[in-house]
């Protein structure tokens, strides 16, 4: 019986989830919206949610920021989460994400869904987030 056990197993072994889980958020942290399963933004928006409440404690709270980084293993990531989402949703008392549905995948049919900051910065989506077309334009 599965009484009282959340969460979706998604088909992986525990530690390639918390893995997954871990890329997906330090992902969402830098580019602001990405996309993905339908199953898999829902599953994540808790895990940011709890991140994002944690990054408004304030950057000086060292326990907040060492249990963030527990979570997402990603030290650039956790910066720009105490630096700049935590001030940007102080004042907002929960509900940091959406997830819109974005039809389906071609090869498999899964259902795919974008998951984004609410009123993210629009500038960070894409951010270094390898070449671009005008990079394979100039050779580089």
């Amino acid at each position: 019986m599965r009484h009282r056990k959340q969460g979706r197993k998604l088909g992986r072994t525990t530690a390639h989830r918390e893995a997954m889980f871990a890329n997906m958020t330090a992902a969402l942290i830098k580019h602001e919206q990405i996309k993905t399963t339908l199953p898999k933004a829902k599953e994540l928006r808790p895990i940011v949610e709890k991140l994002v409440t944690l990054s408004r404690r304030g950057p000086s709270d060292l326990h907040a920021r060492r249990q963030a980084l527990a979570q997402v293993k990603d030290d650039t990531q956790v910066r720009k989460l105490f630096d700049v989402l935590g001030p940007r949703y102080a004042e907002r008392p929960g509900g940091y994400t959406r997830v819109l549905k974005a039809g389906f995948r071609f090869g498999d049919h899964a259902p795919m869904a974008f998951i984004e900051f609410v009123d993210r910065d629009e500038d960070a989506k894409g951010l270094d987030s390898g070449q671009t077309a005008e990079d394979e334009e100039s050779g580089a």
